[in-house]
């Protein structure tokens, strides 16, 4: 691989920090479409292979995605790793399940009462739009868990805590794994308990939207156990 002269660092490597500089300056937000390989070629200074290159690396680490047919665009992981922590290792489901459900108890009230305080407009319309959907999949029958995965996902947002794109790897498999071991949903307790977040989130009221986020994770953590404990008898 091609290295500049009395450097460790390849030119590709060396592009690709460069491309990251330039999302951060134009302030790129994910899903963001940006310039292509013959214009960042000019904009950089190197040749397109070496653009493609470093825009190949920066797939790899999850920062930017192709889309074919349309280009490249900031990748909606935000260069989160699809499985960080090696979840997909373990071999003991429910206590991954219930150790995760631990995890989202001592995190998640903490941010809905963050998200109380701290969503603008914006952050609320996004949210009520995001329910909304989740709503209309659990009437209609459907696999609600992708909006259930959005909904939370957005409840991070609106805390405004930066931190929060690194944690939500752990707040999506939880969903996930939760979502395939309870086989019985029970779509109108989590209308119910989804309703009562917003309408706190909206209202400013940090200590219910904490409360509610808390009981809600509560009976989902109870309903692990009651799987748990149905699967033990034999």
């Amino acid at each position: 691989m091609e290295r500049e002269s009395g450097s460790q660092t390849s030119l590709p490597e060396k592009t690709a920090s460069e491309i990251i500089a330039y999302i951060n300056k134009k302030a790129f937000n994910p899903g963001d479409k940006i310039p292509n390989e013959y214009e960042f070629s000019q904009l950089l200074g190197v040749s397109r292979n070496t653009v493609r290159e470093a825009i190949r690396s920066l797939v790899s680490w999850n920062i930017l995605e192709i889309r074919r047919g349309a280009g490249t665009f900031i990748s909606l992981k935000k260069g989160v790793a699809d499985d960080p922590l090696g979840f997909s290792l373990v071999q003991d489901k429910f206590k991954l399940a219930l150790d995760l459900m631990q995890i989202r108890i001592m995190v998640e009230p903490g941010i809905a009462a963050l998200a109380a305080q701290n969503a603008d407009k914006a952050d609320l319309e996004l949210l009520e739009t995001i329910c909304c959907k989740l709503e209309e999949s659990i009437l209609s029958g459907e696999d609600y868990t992708q909006n259930d995965v959005k909904f939370h996902t957005q409840i991070g947002c609106c805390s405004k805590n930066i931190v929060m794109p690194a944690l939500l790897p752990v707040i999506h498999d939880a969903l996930t794994l939760f979502a395939d071991m309870t086989e019985i949903r029970n779509g109108a307790k989590t209308i119910k308990a989804h309703r009562q977040i917003v309408d706190a989130i909206r209202n400013t009221r940090s200590w219910d939207a904490q409360n509610a986020m808390l009981s809600h994770l509560m009976y989902n953590q109870d309903r692990i156990l009651k799987v748990f404990e149905t699967k033990k008898t034999p």
